[in-house]
């Protein structure tokens, strides 16, 4: 969304700019960058230089806040200092306004590493002019189980007397205080903004949601269209379109089921997952019932993606065990992704909390079947398959329960074997969902549109 939303935004014509740290790894193009200004940034005692850099991309202005010692790591977070380096790049945040002259009619600010800036605009910068005075903030929460949570003494770097807005039991809370001061919150899917409304997915900020229950606001995640297009992809074997989905994908099948040097067989289904190796993506449901699937059916299983040692043992034990039906790819590769995409026939995502998901909708703009989870995103995009009117764009089960998986599992491969003509009804069902950044763009676009009372 760091570049699809401002890019669609600036698309439906609204003036953007987008303000991140100068991390390490974008330091090979500081020759193309333009300097801007320089800032003091004083926190708790603690002064800091902060320099800014503009770089014109796709048309799009990135204004880069460099500070050596704060963002040129190895990693983007994760660090013990991290409540002190994202203290800097909230302040520095809100200096680059008055370094650009540029004060934008609302920040647009995403997740708990820039949750303070609204309590840091309130208390510092709203009395200066009446630019900063008149600016509106939006916090969009991508996932709510990362917080900012640190020790109490961090409050020094807000310059300001102690105050509750940023404490949460007994820490200092970056998303809480963000909640508590944003003009409008907003979540990745209407499902999970109503989920973590609850007790069960909020992360004990359920009760400071729903204190602002009436200014949370859940809108759908979006997918490049362009990027993620089955006609076009330059990274697949064989591109097609809703004329001739079916057979190109089976070429498609055959490529890979060759490149991973499994039983060819284009006519049994292709199941894939390609994502972390997370509990959060229900890959412990998978360890429990992938084994009995692959026992008693006759379908093909590719598997991408690291994490947990102990889920990547197990999807290399299934691929020893079953060499010519189960392989894996242990990390990630862009390029097999979308080769899985094109080449499958259902897409795993049984995830146990689903703030959006993109997965399941890459899946579908290339008519391939989801199996997922009621839950967040996913009970928002995909249609569970009706039996009795053939409608559905996948395959739906509503507990986190490895039992309901595997029924939905060869539910999706006996549909396949026994009745292909409605699975391929199903696949262009999916290949007709419009989940694309436009769709998202305006979403967001009416959301601004409320906040400023237009």
């Amino acid at each position: 969304m760091a570049l699809f939303l401002p890019k669609s935004l600036q698309h439906l014509g609204h003036e953007v700019k987008v303000i991140t740290p100068y991390y390490k790894s974008i330091s090979k193009h500081h020759k193309e960058m333009t300097y801007k200004g320089t800032k003091t940034i004083s926190m708790g005692g603690i002064e800091t230089i902060v320099h800014f850099y503009e770089l014109i991309y796709q048309n799009m202005s990135f204004i880069f806040v460099q500070n050596m010692h704060y963002f040129e790591r190895d990693h983007l977070y994760g660090y013990n200092d991290d409540a002190e380096r994202f203290s800097c790049f909230s302040y520095s945040i809100l200096e680059s306004l008055d370094v650009l002259d540029f004060y934008p009619e609302i920040l647009h600010l995403n997740d708990w590493q820039t949750g303070m800036v609204p309590y840091l605009l309130d208390e510092h910068y709203r009395h200066k002019n009446d630019h900063y005075f008149s600016i509106h903030t939006l916090l969009t929460i991508h996932n709510l189980e990362y917080q900012g949570s640190f020790d109490p003494y961090v409050a020094r770097f807000f310059n300001t007397d102690f105050n509750y807005t940023y404490i949460h039991f007994d820490r200092v809370n970056f998303l809480k205080a963000g909640i508590e001061r944003a003009t409008k919150i907003n979540t990745v899917s209407p499902t999970y903004r109503d989920e973590v409304l609850s007790q069960e997915y909020g992360f004990t900020l359920d009760g400071a949601l729903n204190h602002r229950k009436q200014d949370f606001i859940g809108i759908l995640n979006g997918i490049d269209d362009e990027v993620f297009n089955p006609k076009t992809d330059h990274l697949i074997e064989y591109n097609y379109d809703k004329r001739n989905y079916f057979q190109m994908k089976q070429k498609n099948k055959e490529h890979i089921l060759n490149h991973f040097n499994l039983d060819i067989d284009v006519n049994q289904p292709l199941i894939t997952y390609v994502g972390r190796l997370a509990t959060q993506k229900g890959i412990n449901l998978m360890t429990q019932v992938l084994e009995e699937v692959v026992e008693y059916s006759n379908a093909r299983f590719i598997l991408m993606g690291s994490g947990n040692d102990s889920y990547e043992d197990f999807f290399r034990y299934l691929s020893y065990k079953y060499p010519k039906r189960v392989s894996n790819y242990i990390g990630f590769n862009e390029e097999i992704a979308h080769k899985l995409y094109a080449a499958s026939d259902l897409f795993m995502m049984p995830s146990r909390f689903e703030p959006c998901g993109l997965g399941q909708m890459i899946a579908m703009r290339y008519g391939t079947l989801p199996v997922v989870r009621e839950t967040g995103g996913l009970k928002d995009t995909v249609d569970p398959y009706n039996k009795f009117t053939d409608i559905g764009t996948g395959f739906t089960f509503r507990n986190y329960d490895g039992q309901e998986l595997k029924e939905k599992l060869f539910e999706g491969i006996q549909l396949y074997q026994d009745k292909l003509s409605i699975f391929k009804k199903l696949m262009k069902q999916a290949m007709d969902k419009d989940y694309s950044l436009n769709q998202m763009a305006l979403s967001y676009e009416n959301l601004y549109q409320i906040i400023l009372g237009v």
